[in-house]
């Protein structure tokens, strides 16, 4: 017998997808089943949240759209965070929830809310499958989910239709959208030409499209130096000279680059996506300054203006563009040089001990390849800094939203999917959001090294709150045996309070199986001054 749950799971299997995250409820039982039987492996986890970050983590290592499930109500709003934050980051993710049938709805409320009404404004779109359209609403909510800036789509299914026997018919692929190019970037060529001293800036939308080999080839023939927001970390190696480092959140870094943002003589936003960026980067130019503004989906955010905006594929405007460039000397005082040098010393190690020295330690020993993930808070703007990341995905973590607890989650989901061993760095705050993902770390055997900065306070907000001279409150909280905690459920831990120890500690994570916690004990104030 084929069902409706069947034509939808046949579907996302052929857009690739081999995972799907979530808490079963009643109502979404007929799903799972049909998506174990389409080669879909259903992921357990101990919170909605942690299912949709865990989804993300398969499309940073596969490219695929992630998936996860809810069940109704409680389901359903537990993971609202978790959406907002793929629309906010621009993560195809495609999430499903279970439903009472109407006529059921009419008179049977426990638990029932319209769930189109709370995921409308942080979706690209929501759909309501009916009885023969199973396959076909899957079909749109990839091809939405997939196009343009990428973005989450909800889909409900009714538990009626989700078990209704349906006829077999062949799975629906719908084709996305040619990648597109402005008919003409004459304008854009001639500002090229002209410039002496350009400058490019990269976003998210390179991220998506995975343009990285194109922006690279831009550079070369420009000689243009670049800047990218956090999560184009990667795009082009972060060892490399013309690449000058990530901003976004620091005010240390802007007070470096914002100065070679004035000297250029010509901008060019390549999939430069504003969402990422702190209030000090509205308006980061004045509107005399030639830019060039190349982007997936122009979008009237207001932070920033331009000359000339083309809208489209990304990567292949910079080819096009490139192929138009005779190069030439640029930025002939040497200034992408020094303001290079000078991040790289504004965020070195400052003594013998402190999150700075943690960092520089883990990277390391750490192997070339490991991917990281970081969670929010004073930590993620400084490791962002200091981390270098030589290829896209490789240093993942939430910077539309910046949510809390998507760290340890997200490195969950790497490890499953590449069977490598995965760093996630996370506050104790963070930490403590989502222990109880730490057990299904465990219970799928993951090579996870979650290293946790012990400083038993929310050090970003005690921060802001001496800047703005108020009291300390709500931000102090007792310090917990983590190393004890992660023994407790299954893994190992240890505990760090300098850097010696702290080396070996990270050795021994990677030369082990399972998961390991590495407490490293910074104490409080360590981040002062560090961004």
């Amino acid at each position: 017998m084929t069902t409706g749950a069947d034509l939808m799971a046949r579907r996302f299997a052929a857009a690739g997808i081999r995972y799907a995250f979530g808490i079963p409820g009643g109502e979404v039982l007929a799903l799972v089943d049909a998506l174990e039987r389409a080669g879909i492996r259903f992921i357990l986890t101990k919170h909605e949240n942690a299912a949709g970050f865990m989804a993300e983590a398969v499309w940073h290592a596969t490219g695929a759209p992630g998936l996860f499930l809810a069940t109704l109500g409680p389901g359903v709003a537990n993971a609202a965070n978790v959406v907002a934050n793929a629309l906010q980051d621009r993560v195809p993710l495609i999430f499903v929830t279970g439903c009472v049938d109407q006529a059921l709805a009419e008179t049977f409320t426990h638990q029932v809310f319209d769930h189109q009404a709370l995921l409308r404004p942080i979706v690209k779109a929501t759909f309501r499958a009916a009885s023969g359209t199973e396959d076909l609403v899957a079909d749109k909510a990839l091809t939405i989910a997939l196009s343009r800036r990428p973005g989450p789509v909800h889909i409900d299914l009714p538990i009626g239709v989700a078990e209704a026997e349906v006829a077999e018919r062949p799975v629906i692929v719908s084709s996305l959208p040619v990648p597109s190019v402005p008919a003409s970037l004459d304008q854009a060529s001639a500002m090229i030409a002209k410039a002496a001293r350009p400058l490019v800036i990269a976003g998210l939308d390179l991220v998506a499209e995975g343009s990285g080999a194109a922006l690279d080839a831009f550079l070369t023939a420009t000689g243009a130096p670049l800047i990218t927001t956090y999560k184009a970390k990667g795009l082009v190696s972060e060892t490399d000279p013309r690449v000058i480092g990530a901003a976004g959140l620091s005010p240390k870094a802007d007070r470096i680059v914002m100065p070679l943002i004035a000297d250029a003589d010509l901008i060019i936003l390549a999939g430069y996506d504003p969402i990422e960026m702190r209030v000090g980067w509205r308006h980061p130019w004045g509107p005399d300054k030639p830019v060039i503004d190349l982007v997936a989906e122009a979008m009237p955010h207001g932070m920033h203006s331009g000359t000339v905006t083309h809208e489209g594929d990304v990567g292949l405007m910079l080819e096009r563009l490139a192929a138009t460039v005779t190069p030439k000397p640029v930025w002939s005082g040497g200034e992408p040089a020094r303001a290079r040098d000078a991040l790289a010393r504004a965020f070195a190690a400052p003594g013998p001990w402190g999150p700075h020295n943690v960092f520089e330690t883990v990277r390391a020993i750490a192997p070339a390849e490991t991917v990281a993930s970081v969670d929010s808070g004073a930590h993620r703007i400084l490791l962002s800094q200091m981390w270098t990341a030589s290829l896209p995905h490789t240093l993942i973590q939430s910077t539309g939203l910046c949510t809390m607890g998507c760290a340890l989650p997200l490195a969950a989901g790497h490890a499953l999917v590449t069977g490598r061993p995965t760093l996630c760095f996370v506050g104790d705050a963070g930490l403590e959001m989502v222990l109880g993902e730490l057990a299904t770390v465990r219970d799928l055997k993951l090579p996870v090294v979650v290293v946790v900065l012990v400083d038993a306070q929310l050090g970003l907000i005690e921060l802001k709150q001496r800047q703005q001279q108020l009291a300390t409150a709500g931000v102090d909280f007792g310090q917990t045996d983590f190393a004890t905690v992660a023994k407790a459920l299954g893994g190992h831990g240890v505990s760090v309070a300098d850097k010696a120890a702290l080396e070996q500690a990270t050795r021994d994570a990677f030369a082990r199986p399972g998961f390991t916690v590495i407490a490293a004990e910074i104490g409080q104030r360590a981040y002062d001054g560090a961004f």
